[in-house]
């Protein structure tokens, strides 16, 4: 437990001077411990160090996991979803951060409908329009935004992006600005549903450039849990 206490405090840390550089209040932001790579035991392990937002992205590997430890956190799905996996998903994990589709949004809604409880999603964007990564174009949220809205058992949480892969942080910064952008030019439509109020973007390598743009959830893994190197 001490080397996940003391990677913790190190995230805070880091969190709390990226938002002085950024005059941002540290309580605004949110680590998602990542632990797709880790055994429950470890998972258990966040959890008794005072995190309550776990991560995991793929279902068959998450729901023992839940079946253990979920009452003792929020729980966040944050890898591709398909359509026949929403079952699993709906009514263990509290978020899903990969919204980006519609097909996906109905079923979501739909499976929320049948359990009486809604879920609260993160649109995903491909803000840097890489082939390998998943979400809508930038141009094509909007629009999306508005058709999920009018489904009444799914609440926006906000917007979701995964950056490049790059050696300096700093080259990934514009990805989070024009992220935060089109939070903003979507709160100016004026339609309460698209609030919008949270930004989950960076990861392990980025996260403090993504707390300086906005970030109020940031996704932890190697840098906190351990696990396979690499950016979550």
């Amino acid at each position: 437990m001490d080397e996940i206490k003391e990677r913790l405090d190190q995230v805070r840390e880091n969190i709390q001077k990226a938002c002085g550089r950024a005059g941002r209040n540290p309580a605004e932001v949110n680590v998602i411990a990542v632990t797709k790579y880790v055994d429950v035991e470890t998972t258990r392990r966040v959890l008794d160090v005072g995190l309550t937002d776990i991560g995991e992205s793929r279902a068959q590997e998450a729901v023992p996991k839940w079946e253990e430890l979920g009452e003792r956190g929020a729980w966040h799905f944050i890898g591709h979803l398909q359509r026949n996996k929403v079952k699993a998903v709906v009514g263990r994990f509290t978020y899903v951060h990969s919204l980006d589709r519609y097909s996906l949004a109905r079923e979501l809604n739909n499976r929320s409908e049948a359990l009486g409880q809604p879920t609260r999603c993160f649109i995903q964007v491909n803000v840097a329009g890489e082939e390998s990564k998943r979400g809508l174009k930038p141009e094509e949220v909007i629009d999306f935004a508005r058709e999920a809205a009018e489904l009444p058992w799914l609440q926006l949480a906000g917007l979701m992006t995964m950056a490049p892969f790059t050696e300096d942080p700093e080259e990934v910064r514009p990805v989070f600005r024009q992220l935060r952008g089109l939070q903003q030019e979507i709160r100016k439509l004026g339609d309460s549903r698209l609030n919008l109020p949270h930004l989950s973007m960076g990861m392990s390598r980025d996260y403090t450039v993504a707390v300086e743009e906005g970030a109020t959830f940031v996704r932890l893994g190697s840098v906190l849990v351990g696990g396979p190197p690499g950016r979550r």
